[in-house]
């Protein structure tokens, strides 16, 4: 099974980007991938600000990126565009950190007119980083999350159903990525 790093960039613990991305990371685990959390809101404010790469709580979040095989981007959208402290991390990462990785993207936002984000500010940036494959992300309306004092969190079904679907084609796609660094002589053997 594969890891997958998730990187969570809401500001705000209890938040409903927080809430798919838990959705999401449960699927993964039911699969049998190992899941490596990376939340960027309990990285060290000045050194992630400032660029610090060698502060050893950012190094560690981004050995921890670079040893998955895949990764999960979830983002809270503000003014149509992924979030700051998303921006401020990605802006520390070597310029081919994603190498090798298939990138799922999801985003979570206020207002049906920011559905675009995802396709328009998000996946520009994560191909800056050169992913083996960037698949189909999906953006959740705010009103489609409840998050009860608890904790707990429900994803109304009209967003949970195409949420299971983009996280299926992910899967499927981390499947054959990792199929393709099987040596030739055992993919053979596999078939």
């Amino acid at each position: 099974m594969a890891v997958i790093a998730t990187i969570s960039s809401s500001p705000s613990p209890t938040s409903r980007t927080d809430a798919v991305l838990a959705d999401v990371t449960h699927r993964l685990q039911r699969d049998g991938h190992v899941v490596v959390p990376i939340v960027l809101r309990d990285l060290p404010a000045q050194p992630l600000l400032h660029g610090v790469a060698d502060d050893p709580a950012v190094a560690a979040a981004v050995a921890a990126l670079e040893a998955a095989d895949a990764v999960v981007v979830t983002t809270p959208v503000y003014k149509a565009a992924y979030s700051g402290l998303l921006k401020t991390f990605l802006d520390l990462l070597p310029q081919f950190a994603l190498r090798g990785k298939v990138v799922l993207p999801l985003a979570t936002g206020g207002a049906q007119a920011h559905v675009l984000a995802v396709d328009y500010a998000l996946r520009p940036v994560l191909a800056s980083l050169a992913p083996s494959a960037i698949t189909p992300g999906w953006f959740v309306l705010a009103s489609q999350v409840t998050v009860f004092d608890s904790g707990d969190a429900v994803i109304d079904e009209d967003a949970a159903r195409p949420l299971r679907e983009v996280t299926g084609i992910f899967l499927d796609a981390v499947a054959g990525a990792s199929l393709l660094t099987v040596p030739a002589a055992r993919r053979e053997a596999v078939a």
